[in-house]
């Protein structure tokens, strides 16, 4: 009677002699999951089973800056834009021993008079890459005239099997010294921006991954401060 020997990492011998496949030993093997904003690396040789990889990566979303008015007058800012999203499946011959990756921080919250601070880019070495979102502006000067500013444009294209910019901030409006409304934050592939406001305070804050800040707005001598963008995140799928 012949013999074989298997790799028990993959197949079995079932006790009738048919030989089977281990339940999840190929296909989808593990998911890692990049949440902290920083640079991080990816071992190939810690997964010797490792087939192919398929990378999701979302960068960061703009913050948005502060508000100061006057006694009688009203600001309103625009909302910063949403980080850029690319994705891209990856042969583990391609992949280099180590990749660097990078997760983007959310932009900063600008004070009263300063902008919002730019989203971090997001990549996985130089396979995959997304830009991320422009911060909101302290645009508006304090006033109760009508008046109306741009929103800020959503970041270009990275690289990737299918990469796109993010979303764009709102712009803001002041229709008097009382009424106004700040601009939203801007959209990601995985994630929300901020609401926009119609009261005194920061904007909103954006929730899941690489959304911008609303805008803050401010009114009758009240001075506040922006929101923080959203952080990017690095999904990798690792198959055998």
């Amino acid at each position: 009677m012949a013999a074989v020997c298997v790799d028990s990492d993959y197949f079995d011998v079932q006790d009738d002699g048919r030989l089977t496949m281990v339940p999840g030993s190929l296909g989808l093997r593990q998911i890692l999951y990049f949440k902290d904003p920083g640079t991080h690396s990816f071992d190939k040789g810690d997964y010797d089973w490792l087939a192919r990889i398929f990378v999701q990566i979302q960068a960061g979303g703009g913050g948005a800056a502060g508000a100061r008015a006057n006694a009688g007058q009203l600001v309103a800012q625009p909302g910063g834009a949403g980080g850029g999203y690319a994705e891209k499946l990856i042969e583990a011959a391609v992949l280099g021993a180590t990749e660097t990756i990078v997760v983007g921080a959310g932009g900063t919250a600008g004070t009263p008079t300063v902008d919002g601070g730019n989203g971090g880019n997001s990549s996985f070495g130089g396979l995959v890459s997304a830009n991320g979102g422009a911060g909101g502006q302290a645009v508006m000067p304090s006033g109760s005239t009508p008046s109306a500013y741009s929103g800020i444009a959503g970041p270009l294209a990275g690289l990737g099997d299918v990469a796109q910019g993010g979303g764009a901030g709102g712009g803001p409006i002041r229709l008097s010294g009382g009424e106004g409304q700040a601009g939203y934050g801007g959209e990601s592939r995985l994630g929300h921006g901020g609401f926009q406001r119609a009261s005194s305070g920061g904007g909103g804050a954006p929730r899941g991954y690489g959304g911008g800040a609303a805008g803050a707005l401010a009114r009758d001598g009240d001075s506040v401060n922006g929101t923080e963008g959203g952080q990017g995140i690095v999904i990798v799928w690792l198959y055998a």
